[in-house]
């Protein structure tokens, strides 16, 4: 990891799961850290416990989907650090509830955070990416080329990300920026526990054994991998090769294995 050695990072949503843990590995590599989040707190807290002498932190609140915060966010980056060298565009909400009952405003709410943070955060620091030949990393989902039931505002922002980026990246290509799209199987994280349910309230329980999922920390490490590597896509989890391959040659059959799946889930958001 000696490539990101003082290199200027930004990482959305990192008062939790993967972006606390990218910060956290990320600080191991001596890089300079923007702490994103709407919970100053957290990120004030997290600053405290990872903050070492060869990496500058800071923390910034930012709400991702308000364009004036994404912009300055870009802003108090290139004023505290003199510039940027990788944005990773983690920030993310997710829902659980059919789609016949959830109110609109979930689906609007989560392709708002979801889809809309990136596009205003990386549209902020697009000028500066380009010009130091940095990373755009959005960090998408094995959702984002395969649908589940009950996600249907989650799988539909993550689907827009990875065309959004796919589109990025071969339109500047032959201007040196690098562009990941990581996509992590089912990670133990409080995403689950923040999902909105019907009404827009949070699931707070999660419906899967968070202990057989990857570990945050593991994800952070395999992402920041994938940036030093400069790789165009990461999967590198398991079930996720698996749902990735399966879905090439025989769609028909995972999606029954996945309506299978779900349908035992407690509460699960599929009716019979």
């Amino acid at each position: 990891m000696n490539s990101l050695h003082n290199k200027n990072i930004i990482i959305t949503g990192a008062s939790s799961g993967i972006g606390k843990a990218l910060a956290i590995e990320a600080a191991l590599c001596n890089a300079n850290i923007v702490l994103a989040s709407r919970q100053i707190e957290k990120l004030e807290k997290l600053k405290t416990e990872i903050k070492t002498k060869n990496s500058k932190i800071i923390c910034v609140k930012t709400d991702v989907t308000n364009l004036k915060d994404c912009e300055n966010l870009i802003h108090e980056t290139i004023k505290h650090l003199g510039g940027i060298d990788i944005l990773i565009n983690n920030a993310g909400i997710s829902m659980r509830a059919p789609f016949e009952d959830v109110q609109l405003s979930v689906l609007e709410e989560i392709m708002n955070v979801n889809y809309w943070g990136s596009v205003y955060c990386t549209r902020a620091a697009l000028p500066e990416l380009i010009k130091n030949k940095g990373s755009l990393v959005a960090v998408s989902s094995v959702t984002g080329f395969k649908g589940l039931p009950g996600r249907t505002g989650y799988a539909s922002s993550k689907f827009a990300i990875n065309g959004l980026f796919e589109s990025i990246r071969m339109e500047y290509m032959n201007r040196g920026l690098h562009t990941l799209i990581a996509c992590p199987g089912f990670t133990s994280s409080d995403i689950r526990k923040n999902a909105r349910i019907a009404d827009g309230t949070k699931q707070i329980n999660s419906p899967g054994d968070e202990t057989r999922m990857d570990r945050a920390q593991d994800v952070a490490r395999d992402i920041l991998q994938a940036i030093r590597d400069r790789k165009d896509f990461m999967l590198t989890n398991r079930q996720g090769k698996k749902i990735y391959w399966i879905n090439k040659f025989f769609p028909k059959f995972l999606e029954r294995k996945i309506h299978d799946a779900i349908s035992k889930e407690p509460n699960s958001p599929i009716k019979h």
